[in-house]
Parts: C-alpha cells; sequence; structure tokens
C-alpha cells in the first residue's frame, strides 16, 4: 500500500488506457440469468435484452466485431442491481459502460452537457437562485425545453439555493477545529447547491459525538452523472482532483472521507477504480458512506443523547447504497432515535436514476420502474419518506405528496 504522500506524485493513467482495455471479468459469467430477473429496465422494456446479454454475453461478440454492438444498451440506467445479483461477482454494469465507451453508444449533446456538468450548472445557477428557480419552474420554459433539448417537460428540475453549504461552512470552519477528532466531508454537488440543510445536519451531529468537519480545499462532481452521460474524461479529470485533496486531507489529520450521498459514496469508492482506472487503494477502506461511519461511532458508545421523535417514517434504499452493502448501516442508524416507528419499503428501483429520467424517451421507462415503489408510498401513513439519495427524494417528491429526509436529518432532529 503506497503512503498518501506519494499518491500525489502518481501520474494518471491515460484515458485511452481505460477504454482500449477489454475486461474479460465476463468469461466469470456461469450463465444463470438471476441478473436479468433483478435488472428493473427489463422489466419495464422487453426491447433491452438484459444484462446478462447486454453485458457477459454481448462482451464475447463485440470482441470479435464490433458491428455486433446493440444500440440497445442506452437502455441500461447503471443502477448495478445485476452486479449484487451475480454470483460470480462480475461488474456487468461496468462492462456495459464500457462497451458504452468504445462503441459510442453515449449521445453527447447540449442535454447531456446541462445534465451532467452539475458543477458548472449550479455556480451559474446559484448565484441568481431565486431567479433561476422560478423560470425553470414556467410552463412555458419547461415546454421549451422539452421541444428544444429534451428534457421532459413532466419532470421537476431542482431548486438552486443562493446561499451554498460551502459558503455556509466557511462562516462556521474555525469553530470545528476545537475538536480533536476530525473527519473530511464530502459534500457532493446536490449539497452545496440544492440542499444545504443535509451538510449543516452532519456538521451538527458529528459536533454531538465531537468530531470536527473539515471540506477540502476544492472539490469536483464525484462523476456519477459526466460517467452516466459518457462525459469520461472529464469524470477522471475530477477524480484525479478529488483523490489529490482526499490524500492531503488524510495526511493532514482527518479520520476519514465521509460522503451523505449513497451514489457519490459508491462512485468515490468503487467507480473510480473500475470505471475510471483512477487507483483509489491506499485510502479506499477510509472513503465511507455517513451512517456507516455513524453507526461505528454510536456502536463503540460514541452517541449522542438523543429524544424521543414519536414519528412514523419509511425508508426507501437506493440501489447504490444496496451495491455498497450500506443498508443495513442506515437502517441500524434509524433504529437508534427513540421513539421513531420505522416500516422498511420493498427494495425497488426509483427509476429516476440520476439524469436518465429526465430525458424525454427514458420518462416512460423510469415512471414503469418507478411504479412499485411509488405505489407503496403512496399507501403509507408515514409522516416522512427517508431516504440517502438526491435522486430517489426527487423522484418521491415529483410523485407523491409526501417529503423525503435524508437519514442525518432525522438524527439532527433527534438531537437534545
Amino acid at each position: 500500500m503506497l503512503p498518501n504522500k506519494l499518491l500525489l506524485h502518481i501520474k494518471p493513467a491515460p484515458v485511452i488506457k481505460m477504454l482500449s482495455l477489454t475486461d474479460t471479468t465476463f468469461d466469470n459469467c456461469i450463465k444463470c440469468t438471476v441478473c436479468t430477473t433483478r435488472c428493473p429496465v427489463a422489466e419495464a422494456r422487453p426491447d433491452y435484452p438484459g444484462p446478462k446479454q447486454a453485458g457477459p454475453d454481448g462482451e464475447r461478440f463485440r470482441i470479435k466485431s464490433p458491428g455486433l454492438y446493440d444500440d440497445a444498451l442506452k437502455y441500461c440506467t447503471n443502477c448495478k442491481r445485476c452486479e449484487v445479483a451475480c454470483p460470480s461477482n462480475v461488474h456487468i454494469g461496468t462492462i456495459i459502460q464500457k462497451a458504452k465507451a468504445r462503441h459510442d453508444g453515449f449521445k453527447q449533446g447540449p442535454r447531456e452537457f446541462m445534465l451532467s456538468h452539475t458543477d458548472l450548472m449550479g455556480t451559474l445557477s446559484s448565484t441568481t437562485a431565486p431567479i433561476v428557480n422560478v423560470v425553470t419552474a414556467m410552463k412555458p420554459v419547461k415546454k421549451l425545453l422539452d421541444k428544444t433539448l429534451g428534457v421532459d417537460e413532466r419532470r421537476t428540475l431542482p431548486k438552486y439555493t443562493f446561499q451554498t453549504f460551502r459558503k455556509w461552512f466557511g462562516k462556521h470552519a474555525g469553530n470545528q477545529e476545537r475538536f480533536d477528532r476530525k473527519i473530511t466531508y464530502f459534500h457532493g454537488c446536490y449539497t452545496n447547491y440544492n440542499v444545504p440543510a443535509v451538510g449543516k445536519d452532519l456538521v451538527a451531529v458529528l459536533n454531538a459525538i465531537n468530531i470536527g468537519v473539515r471540506l477540502t480545499a476544492k472539490e469536483k462532481c464525484c462523476g456519477v452523472p459526466l460517467i452516466a452521460n459518457g462525459f469520461l474524461k472529464k469524470a477522471r479529470k475530477n477524480a484525479d482532483l478529488n483523490m489529490t485533496q482526499f490524500a492531503k486531507s488524510l495526511d493532514a489529520g482527518s479520520e476519514a472521507v465521509i460522503s451523505s450521498s449513497s451514489s457519490c459514496a459508491m462512485t468515490l469508492r468503487d467507480e473510480y477504480p473500475d470505471m475510471l482506472d483512477v487507483d483509489n487503494s491506499a485510502f479506499k477502506d477510509q472513503i465511507q458512506f455517513v451512517s456507516r461511519f455513524l453507526i461505528k461511532e454510536f456502536a463503540s458508545g460514541n452517541k449522542p443523547e438523543m429524544k424521543p421523535l414519536n414519528l412514523k417514517v419509511a425508508y426507501h434504499s437506493p440501489c447504490h447504497l444496496i451495491r455498497m452493502g450500506g443498508v443495513v448501516h442506515t437502517v441500524e442508524l434509524m433504529r437508534e432515535i427513540p421513539g421513531l416507528e420505522l416500516t422498511l419499503l420493498d427494495q425497488n428501483c426509483c427509476g429516476l436514476s440520476g439524469t436518465y429520467g429526465f430525458k424525454k424517451e427514458n420518462y416512460d421507462t423510469s415512471q414503469k420502474i418507478a411504479n412499485k415503489m411509488l405505489e407503496q408510498i403512496k399507501t403509507t401513513e408515514a409522516d416522512y419518506i427517508i431516504t440517502d439519495c438526491e435522486s430517489c427524494k426527487m423522484q418521491v417528491e415529483m410523485n407523491t405528496d409526501h417529503k423525503v429526509l435524508h437519514p442525518v436529518t432525522l438524527i439532527a432532529m433527534a438531537l437534545v
């Protein structure tokens, strides 16, 4: 294992290396088809061949002849449920995404650029957030975006905040240095530009167990929307910057790098080496989703004093957190809250899958996938729906009257 300081001097491999290498892990596929039975897209779209055929089977054909590339691979949402189901640990979703990259399977127009470059859009929109939020909610504007760019007019674009999380944290950073123990927080684009409350709640919870919070000097989008839309060079550039920043933070005494977004955490930990060929092995175990970090602290006795909440909540588990094996941590964390009545929803995909469900041609598929989850939520008498993923939150709030909270917000609400 290399020291973190040495990692700063490692030159990143060129992207072309990732694109040219052939991943032969597909040979581990035993053709059991369990991946296809767990694929939400295959269930919603009869014209999608499913992960087995699109992944391992298709790869064998594509190696023989690029002309055998199947355009139906564009329907894959990279939800990773196929990888969770696979008994042979074949990284099926990654095989499909790399095949799309090698065979020009990603469409990269103005819409894809706008939806995937969340740092740029957040920077531009947050400075004029009140105006942007009013304009993007107007029906004529939504119709115009539908007709010109293909962003479905039935979707609600996320609202931006004038005061970003980083601006807020800048006023409180000095107070964090009084704690002996510290972690580095990777806030992600959604917390920074759209819902800073999650980041503020995380700071409050960690401070309540005597742990200070630091941010990296610079932070870029984790890359999940860039990967989903084929902007791999940009995703890799972001990954290199984030890894360099993490190494500096850990060398400076942070115990871990924590993310409050399940998709960001999975990308930082798993997609960087698997999809982008970025080596994070020196501190991969220190990149953690927040609920894993907190439940370990609680289990060791470092638990805040909490009051009863006396609320009914229903928990939706995000696909990428399932892929990380982290659902149990979030569930156990919520069970620590006195008075909380917790219902676990069935593990169905929300169907939005980041930018996927905003695209006009994917709207019907997205809604078909979401139906099982939405029908269950509509019948619940819960006060709140709880989920760890911003994409799932958006899908639920666009389709139901329920308000969706992050698990960390629940903990913050219970603090005495």
